[in-house]
């Protein structure tokens, strides 16, 4: 008791004393850098976890993306279960057990990382998962990655680690300002020297025992200090010093300042022509776009080596033939699967260079410039030419611009990735090796021929660089401008790729590609009408090419973009603004299913109701797309058809897919509703889908896509921007909801036209679809449920789901109109013999018709490429 009535006596100055202590404690804190924890992670580090946990988990929350639940900078308790034992959960505390008995192979290693067994979990082939387990333990084993690498570029007087002393900083004048991290419980001078060499920079400078600082500039002789003024003991390092109270020990990190080479304008008289290999790396199936850049660009002067996806046989099929014509063509025969993000795209670059310089001694290249088939030039030929003859022996390569810390987080260098089964799998951190440089940007590049003999044929540098990423994603963005800025070539490096590439962010990083690479990437748009003034901008720049273009999202800007390099086309140019491309053949493999069945089904309906002279069997040899001033006009089915009379007669039927909606006029959100319809293969960055045919398969992803109409200038009132509740309603054939959607969409009717494209996937369908008529209903539910929208649409197996030709074709005419007809001549087809039926080669429609923009054969005769001028 009479402690207590001390204690109230005298509480005021119990309660001072207490403020004291904590003020005290708190001031230790912040003075001495106390860690408050052993995870040894930076700021940088801290940031882009905030950043990824905000832009990219948000995205791909729900994915395949396990692995993204994790720290990056934890690694997690790992234990292996043995064979016959089912696997645990993971446990509270974090632990996660590898499933051996799924493997049939004998693990050599603990495996440590969640991410690796996140890995080799999802990866679907044996093979795949061996090599993860091999790679992995390969790192564990600290006999994979090398630890440091040459530097071959010219350093000057500057020594790798020399110390410049201890100096005298200031809070708002830095000494070493380029940048700044915080090491809390792992700062050393080594690190922080490392870090500021890998960064690009001359100096490192270490200070209050955890600080590290960067910079180009030396300290000032004036601001020097004893070396007893730095005596704070490092945070991971306790027997080196790391300044002090605003006191820094600096360092050079032995690199000279880089500065990228400024280019030449003219050509000095008596040069010669440089000459050119333009190497073309191509997916997909738009044949004719290829053609048409290969139009644009073609000379004898210069060579055009051509690399295929492996998985497109029909674009190698087709470009093949270019050999027989053109002896400066020539297709690659080794060929990679460039998947998106993939360290193949790096493996496929270099043997191909390595191709040119050992398998075609004849040809005299002085520059290799890869494009692909979204590529087209902004300039002509002869301009590129001259420009690079005045810059020979240089390489051209965009840096990305920004803090190399930040990219080097951005672009998962600092991760390990495992490419097998057609995905980049991530694996787990890692670091990147001591005494190099880290660079990257794009992987457009135009490369001197000095350079790329030194890139194949390699030394230390090369080697180590191509052991690290040959484990990167996107390694093409980083690796040759890595070499270039460590090697004895770093004095011909422009920033400048010759490229101009339309950015969208806002559309084009939605993370669209995680089934195929564990990381959130980034892709660039295609360019669109409404883009035209940033093509109009490389007139006065030193771009020769813009990317990305596709005909089969917008023709017209590739049109206006050529009339305005090489001027108008004549008014009388057939099929100017038409566009056909490719999206089945015969000789495909596999054949899709519920493609074809829809396909013999309109043939038979087609025979029913216009052409009596045509019998099954049918043979379906293309499936093409075709377009006209941007409008899907329909597909094409190009067939073989048996007459009565005996004959085989080779036809194209055009088709109009049917889209069935209605919209209730009577909602206010509904009356804006422009599309409502289903289909697949959504686009997110183009905002469309990639299935223009509108047929739907049994084991289909759904998508809904709905366009809302721009506000009426009449009602300025509804022109905020306003969040609307959604619920989508997917009914199957027998009138049961076989799955719900909720979403929430943020309308600005007088926003970018981007804004005003919404989709709804079904995520809880029950794979394989029943086949019928399917109904998807979109319904307001913000203030009252109210349906705003509702669409049917046809799921079918073609006749394999044990759905009767009858049946199938009831079916089909209801989502289906079949258009017009035309056959095919030549020798064996004198003429048809059929009534009504008209030849293909006179029809504008038919991918027999003239389209001569897209003619290299017919232009390159005599090898002169005539101007658009002069009349194509």
């Amino acid at each position: 008791m009479l402690a207590l009535r001390w204690f109230r006596r005298y509480k005021v100055f119990f309660l001072i004393g207490f403020l004291i202590v904590a003020a005290q404690i708190f001031l230790a804190y912040k003075l001495l850098k106390i860690p408050v924890s052993g995870s040894g992670s930076t700021e940088e580090r801290d940031l882009s976890k905030r950043l990824y946990e905000k832009y990219v988990r948000k995205v791909a929350g729900g994915s395949n993306l396990s692995a993204d639940d994790e720290d990056p900078g934890q690694q997690q308790q790992v234990q292996r279960i043995p064979a016959g034992r089912e696997p645990k959960k993971v446990e509270s505390g974090g632990r996660t057990f590898l499933n051996v008995a799924e493997l049939e192979f004998v693990v050599p290693c603990d495996i440590h990382s969640k991410e690796t067994i996140s890995a080799i979990h999802r990866a679907k082939s044996q093979e795949c998962k061996r090599q993860i387990v091999d790679i992995a333990c390969a790192i564990q084993s600290g006999r994979f990655y090398p630890k440091s690498l040459p530097n071959y570029c010219p350093s000057g007087d500057y020594v790798p680690s020399r110390s410049l002393g201890c100096f005298q900083d200031e809070k708002n004048f830095r000494i070493l300002s380029g940048y700044y991290t915080n090491f809390k419980t792992t700062n050393s001078p080594k690190r922080c020297i490392q870090l500021c060499l890998q960064s690009g920079f001359l100096y490192g400078g270490v200070q209050y025992s955890s600080e590290c600082f960067c910079g180009d500039e030396p300290p000032k002789a004036s601001a020097k200090l004893p070396d007893s003024s730095c005596n704070m003991k490092c945070s991971g390092d306790p027997k080196e010093a790391c300044g002090g109270y605003f006191t820094a020990n600096v360092y050079e990190t032995g690199i000279a300042k880089f500065s990228a080479q400024t280019t030449e304008i003219t050509t000095k008289a008596g040069v010669e022509p440089a000459r050119i290999v333009f190497l073309l790396t191509l997916n997909g199936r738009a044949l004719r776009q290829v053609h048409r850049l290969l139009r644009t660009l073609y000379s004898p002067k210069h060579y055009y080596f051509i690399h295929i996806d492996s998985r497109q046989h029909y674009l190698y099929r087709e470009l093949l033939k270019l050999e027989q014509h053109f002896p400066n063509i020539r297709l690659s025969r080794t060929r990679w699967s460039t998947i998106w993000g993939g360290a193949s795209l790096l493996q496929m670059l270099l043997s191909c260079m390595e191709h040119l310089l050992r398998e075609v001694p004849e040809w005299d290249w002085d520059f290799v410039l890869n494009l692909s088939e979204s590529d087209f030039p902004v300039k002509t030929l002869d301009k590129l030419v001259r420009f690079l003859s005045a810059n020979r022996g240089r390489n051209f390569v965009r840096s990305h611009g920004r803090e190399v810390q930040r990219f080097i987080q951005k672009q998962g260098l600092d991760r390990t990735f495992v490419e097998c089964d057609n995905h980049m799998w991530r694996i787990g951190d890692r670091v990147l090796p001591a005494g190099v440089q880290i660079d990257g940007g794009s992987d457009w590049i135009c490369l001197s021929r000095d350079f790329a003999r030194y890139v194949t044929t390699g030394d230390d540098l090369i080697r180590g660089l191509l052991v690290i990423f040959r484990q990167t994603i996107l390694p093409a963005e980083s690796f040759f401008h890595t070499v270039l800025r460590n090697s004895e070539f770093c004095n011909s490096y422009v920033d400048n790729n010759l490229h101009v590439t339309n950015w969208k962010r806002r559309l084009g990083c939605k993370c669209q590609y995680k089934q195929i690479v564990d990381w959130c990437g980034c892709s660039p748009n295609d360019f669109k009408p409404d883009d035209w003034a940033k093509l109009q901008g490389t007139e006065s720049k030193q771009f020769y090419f813009a990317r990305k273009f596709e005909p089969i999202i917008n023709q017209e800007v590739i049109l206006q973009l050529e009339e305005w390099v090489h001027g108008p086309y004549s008014a009388d140019y057939p099929n100017l603004h038409s566009y056909w491309q490719n999206f089945y053949h015969y000789r495909d493999d596999p054949e899709d299913v519920a493609t074809l069945g829809v396909a013999y089904s309109l043939l038979r309906i087609n025979a029913n109701a216009k052409f009596s002279a045509f019998q099954e069997p049918f043979r379906i040899r293309e499936l093409n797309h075709f377009l006209e001033r941007d409008r899907y006009r329909g597909f094409l089915v190009q067939y073989e058809a048996s007459l009565v009379d005996g004959r085989t007669l080779t036809v194209e039927t055009r088709i109009q897919p049917n889209i069935s909606a209605q919209v209730a006029k009577s909602a206010s959100l509904g009356r804006r509703l422009t599309a409502l319809e289903v289909s697949t293969d959504y686009d997110q960055k183009e905002q469309t889908t990639r299935n223009l045919q509108r047929i739907i398969g049994t084991n289909s992803d759904l998508i809904l896509i709905f366009r809302l109409a721009a506000a009426s200038k009449s009602t300025p009132q509804d022109k905020n921007t306003t969040s609307h509740a959604l619920t989508v309603l997917w009914i199957d054939p027998r009138g049961e909801i076989s799955d719900t959607g909720e979403l929430t969409i943020e309308d600005n009717p007088a926003g970018p036209p981007e804004n005003l494209v919404h989709f709804s996937k079904a995520a809880n369908l029950r794979h394989p679809l029943q086949t019928g008529i399917w109904t998807a209903k979109l319904i307001g539910t913000s203030n009252k449920k109210v349906v705003l929208g509702v669409t049917r649409f046809l799921v079918t197996g073609g006749d394999s789901d044990g759905t009767t030709k009858e049946q199938l074709d009831a079916l089909v005419q209801q989502f289906y109109t079949v258009r017009e007809s035309c056959w095919v001549g030549g020798e064996r087809n004198a003429e048809s013999g059929v009534e009504g039926l008209e030849e293909c080669s006179g029809t504008s429609w038919s991918s027999f018709a003239p389209d001569p923009k897209s003619d290299i054969y017919t232009a390159a005769v005599g090898y002169q490429v005539p101007s658009v001028g002069g009349g194509w």
